[in-house]
């Protein structure tokens, strides 16, 4: 007959194993963090620049969800994000005051450009964006509008309303409800015109006949923001580990990064943490 002792041990054994599972598996979910960010960004080809710099540095990994800025700033205020990277300044400051996000910290910027048919058939080019969306309106020209609550959506629809253009922007007007590389897909077959950030149009492959129209208003100018998603409002937010991104981020080592980030030789976001 066996002793209990000779019952007890296998017993004692799964258990002390299943602790020892348990343990190692929450280490590795504490090794991560999820990101709500941008199509730009993600799209642009910056993550896969930048986060492997980032694990190197913290031996964290990142998990990037791309939306828009708008639905990015949704998901972190449902608590399904650890930390926010987006472009709009006045939505993102709200969500800091709003107690969503613990503090909102500059990044980095480039710039829009308006993109079209390199005939231009509404004489849209120049370097005044109001003017472009103007021309466009009274020409009914194409024009393919994110229609996505991004950032670059909000500063589109920024621009419609200091042209005065804001109810009424013609007839060729459109809204795809899509992310930026899908709207450069959709204006480069239809020959249409688009708003778009110059990271997500340097790492472009499909642009037919696009080419940039318009560039160099001070208008156009994209700032970047990161912040942590408030602990106080979702206690399972890594806060701790999503801070050690933000602190990267803005340091000189990130910073760096950011900056060496090029496609053919042109750099496509200018870091500028703490200006």
């Amino acid at each position: 007959m066996k002793s209990f002792k000779s019952f007890c041990a296998p017993a004692l054994f799964y258990k002390a194993l299943a602790a020892i599972i348990f343990v190692a598996s929450g280490s590795a979910f504490a090794q991560s963090i999820t990101m709500a960010s941008t199509t730009s960004t993600e799209q642009s080809g910056l993550f896969g620049y930048l986060l492997p710099e980032f694990k190197k540095a913290s031996g964290l990994d990142t998990k990037v969800v791309a939306l828009g800025t708008g639905q990015a700033l949704d998901m972190a205020r449902r608590g399904d994000a650890d930390v926010l990277f987006v472009h709009d300044q006045v939505a993102e400051e709200k969500f800091v005051a709003d107690g969503w996000g613990v503090k909102r910290y500059a990044v980095m910027y480039n710039d829009f450009i308006l993109v079209g048919p390199k005939n231009d058939p509404v004489s849209a080019k120049g370097k005044d964006i109001v003017q472009a969306l103007q021309t466009l309106a009274a020409a009914n020209g194409n024009f393919i509008s994110r229609g996505d609550k991004s950032g670059t959506h909000a500063a589109e629809l920024r621009y419609w309303k200091l042209a005065g253009a804001d109810a009424a922007k013609g007839s060729g007007y459109k809204e795809c409800g899509c992310g930026m590389g899908p709207a450069l897909n959709i204006a480069a077959s239809s020959g249409a015109y688009v708003l778009a950030d110059r990271g997500t149009w340097l790492n472009f492959k499909n642009r037919a006949d696009l080419a940039i129209l318009v560039e160099g208003d001070t208008k156009l100018f994209n700032q970047y923001g990161v912040m942590v998603v408030n602990p106080a409002k979702h206690p399972h937010v890594k806060a701790q580990d999503a801070q050690k991104f933000v602190d990267w981020v803005v340091s000189p080592a990130g910073q760096q990064a950011i900056a060496g980030y090029k496609i053919g030789g042109e750099q496509l976001f200018f870091p500028n943490a703490g200006k």
